[in-house]
């Protein structure tokens, strides 16, 4: 029985908790989804490129 007041009290303190979040808009999700999504192609082409590079460099060294 401890127990089932424990997770009942839990719950009501996460409802209290997330009635003080601030939940953005639909504008604002589109906009960070969208720089979120950008970010993520530009970090995968970054290291892509580097991945390439070290690729070719270590290719040079073992058949040397």
């Amino acid at each position: 029985m401890y127990k089932m007041s424990k997770i009942v009290e839990y719950f009501k303190e996460t409802k209290t908790e997330l009635k003080h979040v601030i939940w953005p808009n639909r504008r604002q999700t589109i906009y960070y989804t969208v720089i979120v999504v950008v970010l993520s192609v530009l970090v995968a082409y970054f290291l892509g490129i580097f991945d390439f590079i070290f690729l070719q460099g270590l290719q040079k060294i073992i058949s040397f």
